[in-house]
């Protein structure tokens, strides 16, 4: 589904003009430097997406099975394999080039340093207690939940699939239990926001933003009770909650509103327009505009390197604030956007190079063989 890949080019573009605003300064307290703070929403993107992507074969077996024969669920160990492949040779690679620029280069903040520091990052760790976010790599916080939902979902997925719906296709208990598992992240924000013992760095933590994942989960499962998906109207329900994001109501221009209500919010618009982008895309017959605009070859190409470029483009933003001769919380936001972009474009494309041979020549092999339960995309 091309479509599927060149939405990422949004996502990945997002979460660089987001980083390109904060590093320019414009995350003002005003509704235009509320605005450009949510473009952070490409996160939420990238996590519907997993969602969607990987547990789409647990749903398929559900689906296709017959009372002669058990469904196929995947495999543990090759699930496992095929995430490892994908996400870990990429990012080891990027934050050790990270600590090596450090090693050269005169670094602003005392976070993240030394073994420790290194030992953090590599493993996912690092959103875990304050001061291990690496100059650099302060992105990376979201791959800490994207990499906790991919252990947790064989976990959720198989008790679901087997004892929940017995091994039958019952999206009603899907659906319903899947409703249930929406309400982690409204009840972590709600705990963790009103405990004053609560680590700081709570906030952040996966369950934080298991809701994004769980929205996925449910679009695989309409994806196999919709027969098709307006594109127009969903396109402008996204639009118009991106902007309703803006508002005071989302509270200040942070990741997570220090106010618990702004942060619930934050969150439900956020899934509501990453939901009615994605919905589309994934059970629509590509024959609208969006779809037709997202499977086209310049976004699907992007979408294709949008993971590496994600990895990257923190770094590449460091440097090109020096080549523009701006200091921190100065400059022009377009020109900062526009050159980590076409910087950051390349260097992407050079580390998908390196990397995807653990992993592609498999994949693209067994995508050609079959539709079988066990081909995960994930993301990238």
């Amino acid at each position: 589904m091309p479509a599927l890949t060149g939405i990422r080019t949004v996502a990945a573009l997002a979460v660089c003009l987001t980083h390109a605003a904060y590093w320019t300064g414009h995350y003002t307290d005003d509704y235009l430097g509320r605005l450009l703070s949510r473009f952070e929403i490409g996160v939420a993107l990238f996590f519907v997406l997993s969602g969607y992507l990987l547990f789409s074969p647990w749903v398929r077996a559900l689906h296709d099975a017959r009372p002669d024969r058990a469904p196929r669920y995947p495999a543990p160990g090759r699930y496992a394999w095929h995430r490892a492949q994908r996400i870990l040779p990429a990012y080891w690679l990027t934050v050790v080039a990270v600590y090596l620029v450090y090693l050269f280069r005169d670094d602003p903040s005392d976070f993240g340093q030394g073994w420790s520091g290194l030992w953090r990052n590599l493993t996912f760790t690092q959103v875990y207690g304050l001061g291990h976010l690496h100059t650099g790599l302060t992105q990376m916080w979201s791959m800490t939940a994207e990499v906790a939902y991919y252990v947790v979902l064989p976990l959720v997925a198989w008790p679901l699939a087997r004892l929940v719906c017995g091994d039958r296709w019952r999206p009603d208990l899907l659906l319903v239990c899947l409703g249930g598992l929406l309400l982690i992240s409204p009840l972590w924000t709600v705990i963790v926001h009103g405990s004053d013992g609560a680590d700081p760095t709570a906030r952040m933590w996966p369950p934080a933003f298991a809701s994004w994942f769980v929205g996925g989960m449910m679009l695989a499962v309409a994806g196999r009770l919709l027969s098709r998906w307006p594109a127009l109207p969903s396109v402008a329900v996204a639009a118009a909650a991106f902007l309703l994001t803006g508002s005071a109501v989302a509270g200040e221009p942070t990741i997570v509103p220090s106010d618990a209500g702004a942060a619930l919010v934050k969150h439900t618009l956020y899934l509501v327009v990453a939901l009615a982008l994605i919905g589309p895309l994934a059970v629509g017959g590509g024959e609208d505009r969006w779809s037709r605009l997202c499977g086209s070859r310049p976004m699907v190409w992007f979408g294709e390197i949008s993971y590496e470029f994600f990895l990257v483009h923190v770094m590449v933003l460091e440097l090109v604030m020096d080549l523009l001769g701006y200091s921190v919380f100065t400059g022009s936001t377009a020109a900062a956007f526009a050159v980590t972009t076409v910087i950051a474009l390349p260097v992407a494309w050079a580390l998908h190079r390196v990397t995807s041979p653990l992993w592609r020549d498999r994949g693209v092999e067994a995508a050609r063989g079959a539709s079988h339960p066990d081909v995960v995309t994930g993301r990238g």
